[in-house]
């Protein structure tokens, strides 16, 4: 490469360059150079939150991810089935994941924001029963961000085993019909084995992809008042998400 296609590569790198050290090798040599201090690490461990802290991470990610790929793989055969009305709802069954997460979250949180939202109105209006304040306590914040999260991304991963059903012969299928595998037997011992490495792909995937999930917990919960769900790296006041009226209920 030399002269005229030389100068062209070299103005095409550079841009490209420029943004991925701005952005990617200055921000992890920051930190990097921020968390190099020993003391640091004693002093998290040390704090009261790290403990919660981590648990409240292991049990979004464990629950959120292991729940959500087991159902998406569930749906995606009765998304199979070749019908008008089954594939109109697939259209909205997908919609949650074509919108913005912020503002499906969002709306996640609208719904349970207390007396004001949807769940705690249906509850005292149909049932006489006063909803409880759901980001004012740990676990309901807790649960609420795992729904919040499997509602917003189990749609995408249906649609990941629906096309990897769709690649299974029929033949596979008629063979295991004919040695008497019907039902359940036909997709503990023919789907899910073909579609086992799929699965683990997924799984690991999604893990990586929800460790570092801010704006499920962010934008839902916001955090608690009394037992915070704090995560790594997600952290808020619960002034946020309780209304003004209703934060003097939560005093003792």
């Amino acid at each position: 490469m030399h002269g005229a296609d030389l100068a062209w590569a070299i103005a095409f790198v550079v841009p490209y360059a420029a943004v991925f050290c701005a952005f990617v090798l200055y921000p992890f040599g920051h930190a990097l150079w921020m968390a190099g201090a020993p003391s640091l690490y004693a002093d998290l461990i040390d704090d009261r939150l790290y403990l919660p802290t981590i648990v409240n991470t292991l049990l979004f990610v464990g629950v959120g991810v292991n729940v959500k790929m087991f159902l998406a793989l569930l749906l995606s055969g009765f998304f199979l089935r070749r019908r008008w009305w089954i594939r109109a709802l697939l259209g909205i069954y997908m919609v949650p994941w074509a919108i913005a997460a912020a503002q499906a979250c969002l709306s996640f949180h609208w719904i349970l924001i207390g007396e004001q939202g949807l769940v705690d109105r249906v509850l005292a209006e149909l049932f006489g029963i006063a909803g409880p304040i759901w980001f004012n306590d740990r676990w309901l914040a807790l649960g609420s961000n795992i729904a919040a999260y499997i509602w917003k991304w189990m749609p995408f991963w249906t649609l990941i085993f629906l096309a990897a059903r769709m690649r299974i012969p029929q033949d596979i299928y008629d063979s295991a019909e004919i040695d008497g595998a019907t039902g359940t037997r036909r997709f503990l011992h023919v789907t899910f084995p073909l579609l086992a490495n799929l699965y683990l792909l997924c799984t690991l995937l999604s893990t990586l992809w929800t460790v570092g999930d801010f704006t499920t917990v962010y934008l839902v919960s916001g955090g608690g008042q009394r037992a915070p769900p704090k995560f790594w790296r997600h952290s808020a006041s619960a002034t946020r998400s309780i209304p003004p009226s209703r934060r003097s209920e939560s005093q003792p």
